[in-house]
């Protein structure tokens, strides 16, 4: 209305209310990037080594297990730093908004420019996100056949040496659903507990923060590495136990708890308790009937993402997962590593199974997400 151009509007008001958000996500992903060991393993090789890669080297192929500690130590430190830079960017610069519903804000593409623009940039995401996994479901029923074929996917339920100590590649969809479906259960509760704790006034939370996110940041290599070697000594040896895997991904799941949890937990007037106390709840009733309510989808929110992180988890679990009980990404990289082109195409089925149950728990995600807003 003052007669500033879109350009100006842009640097001068839309972009300093971004920054904030921008800052903290591009934190996010070099945090994630800087952790990344799966896809590096896979697709780097030696020449392109990160941290976590050359700490799973020293320790399970070398087994210089100092070097490896020491290197642990170092990625440790660094991720601290960093979390510990994202949490005060959510909590000390973000800007005070009135947030409203999408509908009300969002418009319609006006000319062919907008609608070039919005064509263009769906394109290149399409290509980038879709064509690697679309071209991994169409391998996984074609590759080495002339016809598609479910072929590798009734592969997986065979034992074609009938050995007894063989395992069906298929059982490892069960014990990641039953690992999820435990991890899932503690990263709620320790979750939803470390919330109540960050809410709490005072300057306890400043320092709490950082450390309860410590494990998103903390490369799973690290994870696994601590776990053997801390868990291995009574009363504490649980390095042949099923617990082993469940708490190494409560560990990686919870910090999606309490990003999800957090905000909603922190958008609950005060006034609103105030009121109920007044009229003679009790602070169990309090929680029951007001905070749980309001809080009840993004709980959901966090419980899928640690069920989805859960079942997709590779670098803790190639430390510490047990030969009979292997998860779907071990599989996955075990059936890599073997020569033939049955192993392969039984690894792309594995792969597309593992595609299909993330990708629901991700529908279900943007579904509930839609009524809660969370940090992710």
């Amino acid at each position: 209305m003052l007669g500033a151009p879109p350009l100006t509007v842009f640097r001068r008001v839309t972009l300093p209310l971004l920054m904030p958000a921008i800052a903290a996500a591009g934190t996010l992903v070099y945090i994630f990037s800087f952790a990344s060991f799966g896809v590096i393993l896979l697709l780097g090789g030696a020449r392109h080594a990160t941290l976590e890669v050359e700490i799973y080297q020293q320790s399970l192929a070398l087994f210089n297990l100092p070097l490896a500690g020491a290197l642990a130590l170092a990625q440790l430190t660094a991720t601290l730093l960093m979390m510990i830079v994202y949490t005060r960017l959510q909590r000390h610069m973000t800007q005070p908004l009135d947030l409203a519903a999408a509908r009300t804000l969002t418009r319609q593409p006006q000319s062919w420019r907008e609608r070039a623009w919005i064509g263009v940039n769906l394109l290149v995401m399409s290509v980038l996100i879709f064509a690697p996994l679309a071209a991994l479901v169409e391998r996984a029923f074609t590759v080495g056949m002339d016809a598609p074929s479910l072929r590798y996917f009734s592969e997986l339920t065979k034992n074609p040496r009938g050995s007894i100590t063989f395992i069906p590649p298929i059982e490892a969809l069960g014990n990641s659903l039953q690992i999820a479906m435990v991890a899932t259960v503690f990263a709620v509760v320790l979750g939803t507990l470390a919330v109540y704790l960050l809410t709490q006034p005072g300057r306890r939370a400043r320092w709490l923060d950082p450390i309860f996110m410590l494990p998103l940041a903390t490369s799973a290599v690290t994870l696994g590495f601590g776990f053997i070697i801390a868990l291995d000594e009574p009363p504490l040896n649980l390095r042949n136990s099923f617990w082993i895997l469940p708490i190494a991904h409560t560990l990686i799941g919870m910090p999606f708890v309490v990003r999800s949890v957090l905000p909603s937990l922190r958008g609950i007037p005060p006034s609103v308790r105030e009121a109920a106390a007044v009229m003679g709840a009790s602070e169990g009733v309090r929680w029951w009937r007001i905070d749980v309510p309001l809080i009840a989808r993004g709980l959901l929110v966090g419980a899928t993402f640690a069920f989805t992180i859960s079942m997709g988890e590779f670098g803790a679990a190639v430390f510490i997962a047990r030969g009979r009980e292997p998860t779907m990404p071990i599989v996955i990289f075990r059936l890599l590593g073997e020569p033939g082109i049955v192993n392969f195409g039984q690894a792309l089925a594995m792969s597309t199974l593992l595609m299909l149950v993330c990708a629901m728990s991700f529908l279900l995600i943007e579904r509930l997400n839609r009524a809660v807003i969370g940090e992710f």
